[in-house]
């Protein structure tokens, strides 16, 4: 199995809706290996968001080619990039798109229900995952009986339900206080440590840029900036 989990080639996207057509990437070569802890940086209008789109299956390129774990999203109708986005990608919102009338179990254990796992596959894993967010009990609550901070380790736990290839965090941290902030960062690098989890980061945050092992910044459509360093 190869260890790149995200392979972008000579990535262009053009928006012609506007009067004046805007080139928002411009040419990007990005190479993600399995296990990276890497954040995307950069200001407003550079990018990054149309770039995490672009890996996340949510919208297509104008020009290049984008290979997540070994597939070419480019040849994937709507049904089956559906179907992929449910199975290889974790996602994590600054707005933590919970489903407020299901309980943090219910919400965990929701794509699985869509992968129609086994029920008692879907305990284990929801028990398992509760337990490493360190919500193991308060799984009963609906989203409105939870923090933000705890909302978003939910939001974590449903990302990994499905044992993702990769997760796609889009600016996790933008709506939590400095604690919360900390104890999701503890919990996402843990889980990076031991279970070789693959995180993406899009962010402003300097507590998140300051944690990631490689940082990727973005200016003009275009990597500017490409560091790792030993975590």
């Amino acid at each position: 199995m190869s260890n790149t989990v995200i392979q972008t080639v000579r990535l262009h996207k053009t928006y012609e809706s506007t009067a004046v057509p805007v080139h928002a990437l411009q040419g990007v070569d990005l190479k993600i290996e399995r296990g990276e802890f890497t954040a995307i940086v950069g200001p407003s209008g550079s990018g990054k968001s149309t770039l995490l789109n672009i890996i996340g299956g949510l919208d297509y390129p104008t020009e290049g080619s984008v290979v997540v774990d070994g597939v070419d999203l480019s040849g994937l109708g709507h049904n089956e990039m559906i179907d992929f986005r449910k199975n290889k990608i974790g996602f994590v919102f600054q707005s933590y798109n919970l489903i407020p009338v299901l309980t943090a179990r219910e919400n965990v254990e929701f794509v699985m229900l869509l992968q129609k796992r086994s029920r008692e596959e879907r305990r284990r894993r929801v028990d398992e995952l509760l337990r490493a967010v360190g919500l193991e009990d308060r799984g009963g609550n609906r989203p409105g009986q939870l923090s933000g901070g705890q909302q978003q380790r939910v939001a974590v736990a449903r990302a990994l339900a499905p044992k993702p290839a990769f997760v796609l965090a889009d600016e996790p941290t933008a709506n939590l206080d400095s604690h919360s902030t900390t104890q999701l960062l503890d919990i996402m690098a843990r889980l990076n440590k031991e279970e070789h989890m693959t995180f993406v980061f899009s962010t402003h945050d300097q507590r998140v840029i300051d944690r990631a092992r490689r940082v990727i910044t973005l200016d003009d459509g275009q990597i500017v900036s490409d560091i790792s360093r030993e975590g």
